[in-house]
């Protein structure tokens, strides 16, 4: 697991700094952050006790249109960032991630949006001996994702600004290995920022239509994996397999629609399905019951030159047993290595609850 979410950040950096091959300009900044963790679900309120802290470093190259995926997000930039974070919970401990991210600039650039993710590093994890309090991360190395929306002001004096805003950061496992209740940590943020070259050239100005360039109807198949637990503590990981085919509609250069169906085979299911027949529960499982399921899902695509924001929404139409809902819910990224080859790395979540970190391997005709 940790050999994949390693390589998953590698191709996220690496398709962030494959994407211009034009002169580089760059960014530093450095934002101090205090917030609080949200209670999204309550088996964590007794880790709730504090304001958690930390830092933000980040290193960005700008961009100014040389390329069309540049001028259609209004000249974003791209780049790395690292954040400390003190959860200010002897049992939640720190975190130390890496991070692959984008800023969005709106209202004449003085606003931006900033999405990241990648994965971070947490001191003390769970352990049944000299941790059991910490139900919200089972394993040291977690996913992380956050965002920042920002007032920004650049090159106020001889290169520094200002910026300041609120912030979100959230770390999963991904039910690679139970517990994984999670955090959420909603933070305002203050700090400088820094333009590295004195003098940039000017942008260049988005043309009419050029968001346009729909595409006829695809279609594809997909291979997911990963390895994952059951919300019983110490029950083994074990792998999991999905097979699905989809087709899609690529409306323009930004946005594509996607309908699917998928087969879910989950061993991890098998064996709590097996805990439940034997554990005394009277809850009428057998342990004869299917672990397979069925989905369909309907599903957006944010195409951002070579790597694309994924959003799905699902349903069971084969459900045999009853496990954490019959509605799911998946989110990443999607890396496209040609056309027709992509990669992807996903979260596969019940509302709040995840199940699997996927990691997915598609062709698309």
């Amino acid at each position: 697991m940790i050999k994949r979410i390693c390589l998953t950040l590698f191709i996220i950096c690496y398709g962030v700094y494959s994407q211009d091959e034009s002169k580089p300009y760059y960014t530093i900044d450095a934002n101090n952050f205090y917030g609080t963790i949200l209670k999204h679900n309550p088996d964590i309120s007794h880790l709730i006790t504090g304001h958690p802290s930390g830092v933000i470093l980040s290193f960005q190259r700008k961009t100014f249109g040389d390329q069309d995926w540049q001028r259609l997000y209004n000249h974003p930039d791209y780049g790395v960032s690292f954040i400390y974070q003190n959860l200010d919970n002897e049992f939640l401990g720190e975190h130390f991630g890496f991070f692959g991210h984008y800023n969005f600039y709106f209202f004449n650039r003085l606003l931006m949006l900033r999405i990241g993710q990648g994965a971070s590093y947490n001191t003390t994890p769970y352990d049944e001996d000299d941790n059991f309090r910490n139900v919200a991360y089972g394993t040291h190395l977690v996913s992380g994702s956050y965002a920042l929306l920002n007032f920004k002001k650049e090159n106020i004096i001889k290169g520094l600004g200002l910026q300041a805003g609120l912030g979100v950061v959230h770390y999963s496992n991904g039910n690679t290995k139970a517990p994984n209740k999670s955090t959420n940590t909603l933070f305002l943020n203050a700090g400088l920022t820094y333009r590295v070259e004195e003098n940039i050239p000017e942008r260049i100005p988005k043309e009419k239509g050029l968001s346009k360039g729909g595409e006829p109807f695809g279609y594809g198949f997909i291979f997911r994996s990963g390895v994952n637990e059951s919300d019983v503590v110490g029950s083994g990981r074990f792998p999991f397999y999905t097979l699905g085919a989809f087709i899609d509609k690529r409306l323009n250069k930004k946005s594509a629609l996607q309908l699917g169906t998928e087969v879910f085979f989950s061993k991890a299911l098998e064996r709590f399905i097996d805990f439940r027949a034997v554990g005394g529960f009277n809850d009428g499982v057998t342990g004869d019951e299917d672990a397979k399921r069925v989905g369909v899902y309907l599903g957006h695509e944010l195409r951002v030159n070579k790597i694309s924001v994924l959003t799905q929404y699902g349903y069971y139409v084969y459900y045999p047993f009853d496990f954490e809902g019959q509605t799911y819910l998946r989110a990443g990224l999607r890396y496209y290595f040609t056309k027709k080859i992509f990669g992807a790395f996903t979260v596969r979540s019940h509302a709040a609850k995840a199940e699997s970190m996927e990691f997915t391997i598609g062709y698309r005709l």
